[in-house]
Formats: structure tokens, sequence, C-alpha cells
């Protein structure tokens, strides 16, 4: 079960994205992506989700950070598909609420091969920092379908969009872990067809 690591180089006429993975890790973390907010999120993924990860991204941002967002996105599910094989040990389902002041999010992750996601949050402000907020559901969305992953979001409560935003991410870290987490008494793919792809 060694070796659950992955590293990830996206180039479009858009972006360039290198990402470097380790689910085994214990919340390192370098990102540049040249979204200040961003990047503070993406270190919450590492941080809570107990991974070590590795991001430098340079994107047309003198357009937008749409496209450094989403490739991001991809870049990640593209990792955590590579990093997680088969499968094989994992606990596959995740869940976290996580609180932030007067906000509370919550994640559910099924490792199961399937790409959906429901995402259930709208946001006070349009922007936080740099970054859109309508660019949340664009990133996850991103994550999702690259890692094959269903994934349910929701903002149950808040007001402050950045407090909003962080729990969101901050969930789904937690979520994350669970699910990746191998269970000594899981000898093979967890599902009734052998198979999570």
């Amino acid at each position: 079960m060694a070796g659950r690591s992955a590293e990830v180089s996206r180039q479009t006429a858009e972006t360039k994205v290198r990402l470097a993975l380790d689910l085994d890790g214990s919340g390192r973390c370098r990102v540049r992506t040249g979204i200040g907010f961003f990047d503070h999120m993406l270190v919450q993924i590492a941080r809570h989700g107990l991974v070590d990860l590795e991001v430098d991204v340079d994107g047309d941002l003198h357009v937008d950070p749409h496209h450094t967002v989403e490739d991001t996105g991809l870049a990640l599910g593209t990792a955590l598909r590579q990093a997680l094989g088969d499968g094989r040990g994992i606990r596959r389902y995740g869940e976290a609420t996580v609180p932030m002041d007067e906000a509370l999010a919550r994640a559910v992750v099924d490792l199961s091969g399937r790409p959906f996601l429901v995402f259930q949050a709208s946001f006070p402000r349009e922007r936080v920092g740099e970054m859109d907020t309508e660019l949340v559901r664009e990133f996850f969305q991103a994550v999702a379908a690259r890692a094959g992953m269903t994934l349910h979001l929701r903002v149950e409560y808040g007001e402050n969009a950045h407090h909003m935003v962080e729990a969101l991410f901050k969930a789904f870290a937690r979520a994350l872990d669970a699910a990746t987490a191998l269970d000594p008494r899981v000898r093979d793919v967890p599902s009734s067809k052998g198979s999570l792809l």
C-alpha cells in the first residue's frame, strides 16, 4: 500500500500546472497559483486532509482566475485518481461537517469511480479576495470529474463569504482524508462489483 502519490503536469494555451500529491503525508504544502485566496484554500486541503501537496501554476490571470482555478482542480482530481490506484484497502466513503465561526459546511465523498457533484451553496459576495465565489463550484466540479468521485457539498448556513468557502474546503479535506484512509479489514476493493473504475 506504499507509494500513494502522484505528480501531474498539465499545459494548455491558458495555463501551465504542476501538481504533486502524497495521500500519506502530514499536511505539508507549497502552493503558488497567483490567486492569494485560492492558495489559502489549497493549504486547507493539505493541512486538514493530511496530504502533502505542491502546486505551481502559471495561468492567464490577465483574463481572469477561471482557467487557473479550474485547471488546478483538473490536475488535483487526476492526481487523486492516480495516487489511489485501484482503491484496494481504502474506506471509500468519508464525510465531515466543519464550522468556521458563524458558518457551517458539510462534505460527503464516495470514491466510487462515478464522477458526480451536488453543490448546494450560495455566497453573499461575488468575490473573496481576487477569487470569484462562483469558481468554488467550478473547482470542485473539476476535482470530482477527474478523480471519479461522487461529491456532495453543502453550506448549511453562514454570513461571511470567506468563512463559508473556507469551511467548505476544510470539510472536503476532512471527508477526503476519511475516504482515502486505509482500513486493515478491507483486503480488496470496497465494492461488490470488484472495481471502482
